[in-house]
């Protein structure tokens, strides 16, 4: 299902060191909001959804999420952090905790769109803690992203409620994959 691709998703660059600023990101590798919570929950909650094109959408998002995870990584070594471990920015480890255990479709759609809601917020209000002109682009481009992760579950949220067609279905999975044409 995953493949490893050496280039990542956005180019990282970085105008000085800044370790308090790298530390802020530790938020973003391993907090609660953090894209690996992300990753981890997309692939637990793939496999509780019987559509099998929302299951899909899920496992593309969870691998999306790990790319986003290598950015921060990359960003947090370039910035002059400290050494990577799955911590947030205050040192605490990553629990399973940070993951919905929810089973039913349309639940598992709603705290996923709150995840998205949620690491988009944390974004904003770091976004103001830089001067960093090319970590500003970064973390708006990611910003970015989870609006897309978040307007395609909002739509499979209400194509299950309505019983939507296989067409409706596979048509996120289509527009999933034009939201990336901009990256390449």
């Amino acid at each position: 299902m995953f493949n490893f691709r050496k280039q990542l998703f956005y180019p990282i660059h970085v105008e000085r060191q800044d370790p308090m600023f790298a530390k802020v990101l530790l938020e973003h590798y391993a907090g609660r909001n953090s894209e690996l919570s992300s990753a981890i929950q997309y692939l637990n909650h793939r496999h509780n959804i019987s559509n099998r094109y929302v299951r899909e959408l899920l496992g593309l998002f969870a691998a999306e999420e790990l790319g986003h995870m290598e950015l921060i990584a990359v960003a947090i070594t370039k910035l002059g952090g400290p050494p990577l471990k799955c911590v947030n920015s205050q040192g605490a480890p990553w629990v399973i905790n940070y993951i919905d255990q929810n089973v039913d479709s349309i639940s598992i759609l709603q705290v996923d769109v709150q995840a998205e809601t949620r690491a988009s917020h944390l974004y904003q209000q770091h976004l103001e803690l830089t001067s960093d002109p090319n970590m500003k682009r970064m973390i708006n481009f990611l910003i970015g992203r989870e609006e897309v992760h978040k307007r395609l579950l909002q739509r499979a949220q209400i194509l299950i409620r309505e019983t939507g067609s296989p067409e409706d279905f596979s048509e996120l999975i289509y527009d999933y994959k034009m939201s990336l044409q901009v990256l390449e």
